[in-house]
């Protein structure tokens, strides 16, 4: 296995930049695996969900730096 695995890495240094991004892109997603609809459909309604919120005016935004700094102030305790 040892042998074989020196082998690949030589074969893929000798690809050019682009062509290495490429396979590196192409493994990560591999190691990935399939993305999971349901999850990025779910975030997608309640993210609709939280403008039209807003929009409506039925809930007030928090300033980020408001919320960073409870964040920081709850994780001191």
């Amino acid at each position: 296995m040892g042998n074989l695995i020196a082998e690949i890495e030589e074969k893929v240094r000798s690809l050019s930049s682009a062509e290495r991004a490429e396979l590196i892109r192409a493994l990560i997603a591999d190691l990935d695996g399939a993305p999971e609809m349901d999850v990025d459909r779910a975030w997608a309604v309640e993210a609709e969900r939280r403008h039209r919120e807003l929009r409506e005016g039925r809930v007030q935004p928090i300033p980020g730096d408001r919320v960073f700094e409870n964040l920081r102030s709850r994780l001191k305790r």
